[in-house]
C-alpha cells in the first residue's frame, strides 16, 4: 500500500485533498515513483523551528495561546515538529495510512478536529504541513512550511530508494528544497538495558543515520529535531549525574553504555562518527562555545523529584560545513527549572537562521 499524500491545506473543511486538482494559489502535484514532487519552486527558506512537543494536541488544548504568540514573534519558514503522538488514519486491524491523522471514531474525529481547528487559524494556517504518524499515540513528526515557499520533493524515510515509505513510529521527514535538504529526525531513546527496543535499537539507528549522511554529499543538508544525545559534557547541566544514573541498580554489560540515555559514552562516539563522516557541523555549539547553565539546554528533567534542576541539550540544528559560515543565529528559547519558554513540553523550541544560501554552492 503506497503512503505518499498531498500536503493538507489548513483550512476549516478538512476535505480530503484532490491529488490532480491545482490552482494559481495552490501548486500541482506530482507523485513519482511513491515520493511528493512539488512544482513553482520560489525561494528557499532562511529561518527555521524545531520542537518536540511532548504530545502536539496537548499543547493545542493547553499552551496553543502563548506558544503561537512565541511564533509569530519568530516567524520561521520551516516548523519542525517532534513527539506529535497522534495516530495514524486506518481502523483497527486494517493497513495504517502514516500521512494522516486518524478519524474513525468519535474520540479520534474530535481530537483531529480540534487539531486542525488550532493549525487553520493564524499563524499555522499560512503553512503547508506534512505529517509521519505511528499506528498509536506515540513518536510521530510534522513538518511546517510556509505557503510562499515549496519544497521541491517530501518524503519519510532514510532510504531514499522507497520515497513512498515511512519509518516505523513516524520518526522521519525529508524535504528537499533548490540549495539543501532538510531532514526532521525524532530518535529513539537508547534506553537502560541491552534488549531488543533499547540499546540495539538505538545502534541500528545511528548505522542508517551515518550511511545515511555519507551518502547525501550531493547537496547540502540541515539536520533538526530531537536528536537524544548530549555530545559532550558541556551539553549537559550536572555530567556526573548523568554519567552514573541507572535504574533499579542495573548496569549494563558495556561500561560504555552505562549512564543516562542520551549521555552514553557510546551514544557520544557514535553521534561523533556521524558528524564526521558526514562532514556535519552543531550550528549550536559553532557560536556558542562556553557553557550556558540557564539558557544552553533544550530538555530539562521534572522539576519536582531527583532530575529537578538536572538539564540536557538534545535537540539540533546539524548542517554541512558548507553552511557554517551562513549561520546567522541557533539559539534555545527556554531557560531556567521551571521550564521557562518550553509551552507545556519538557523540550524547549531551538531556532537557526541563516543568510541567503546560493544553490550553486551546493
Amino acid at each position: 500500500m503506497k503512503r505518499f499524500f498531498q500536503p493538507v491545506n489548513n483550512d476549516k473543511s478538512f476535505k480530503k485533498p484532490n491529488v490532480s486538482s491545482s490552482s494559481p494559489e495552490e501548486p500541482s502535484v506530482n507523485n513519482e515513483n511513491g515520493g511528493e514532487k512539488i512544482e513553482k519552486n520560489k525561494k528557499d527558506p532562511l529561518k527555521f523551528l524545531t520542537w518536540n512537543a511532548n504530545s502536539f494536541l496537548l499543547r493545542v488544548k493547553n499552551n496553543w495561546p502563548e506558544f503561537t504568540k512565541f511564533l509569530e514573534k519568530l516567524d520561521p519558514d520551516v516548523i519542525a515538529i517532534q513527539e506529535v503522538r497522534m495516530p495514524a488514519a486506518g481502523s483497527k486491524g486494517s493497513p495504517k495510512n502514516p500521512g494522516e491523522l486518524k478519524d474513525d471514531t468519535s474520540s479520534s474525529r474530535e481530537e483531529k478536529q480540534t487539531l486542525m481547528r488550532a493549525i487553520s487559524s493564524p499563524p499555522l494556517q499560512n503553512y503547508h504541513v506534512w505529517w509521519s504518524l505511528s499506528d498509536s499515540k506515540y513518536a510521530g513528526t510534522a513538518l511546517f512550511v510556509k505557503k510562499c515557499i515549496q519544497p521541491k520533493k517530501v518524503s519519510f524515510s532514510l532510504d531514499g530508494k522507497v520515497a513512498s515509505k515511512h519509518e516505523p513510529d513516524g520518526r522521519v521527514i525529508l524535504a528537499e528544497f533548490e540549495s539543501f535538504r532538510l531532514l526532521n529526525t525524532y530518535a529513539p531513546n537508547n534506553g537502560w538495558k541491552e534488549e531488543e527496543n533499547s540499546f540495539p535499537r538505538r545502534r541500528k539507528w545511528d548505522k542508517r543515520i551515518l550511511e545515511f549522511v555519507a551518502q547525501s554529499t550531493d547537496k547540502p543538508l540541515i539536520w533538526c529535531g530531537d536528536l537524544n544525545v548530549s555530545h559532550q559534557e558541556i551539553d549537559v547541566s550536572h555530567p556526573d549525574f548523568f554519567s552514573s544514573a541507572k535504574v533499579n541498580n542495573y548496569i549494563p554489560p558495556n561500561k560504555e553504555d552505562c549512564g543516562q540515555p542520551g549521555f552514553t559514552l557510546n551514544e557520544r562516539k557514535r553521534f561523533s562518527t556521524i558528524l564526521s563522516e558526514g562532514k556535519l557541523v552543531d550550528a549550536y555549539r559553532f557560536l556558542h562555545k562556553e557553557k550556558d547553565i540557564e539558557h544552553g539546554f533544550s530538555w530539562s528533567g521534572n522539576p519536582v523529584g531527583k532530575y529537578r534542576g538536572k538539564r540536557m541539550r538534545i535537540d539540533y540544528f546539524i548542517v554541512s560545513e558548507k553552511l557554517k559560515d551562513k549561520i546567522v543565529s541557533c539559539e534555545m528559547h527556554g531557560q531556567g527549572i521551571e521550564l521557562e519558554g518550553f509551552y507545556g513540553s519538557d523540550h524547549c523550541p531551538v531556532s537557526l537562521e541563516l543568510s541567503s544560501v546560493d544553490s550553486s554552492e551546493s
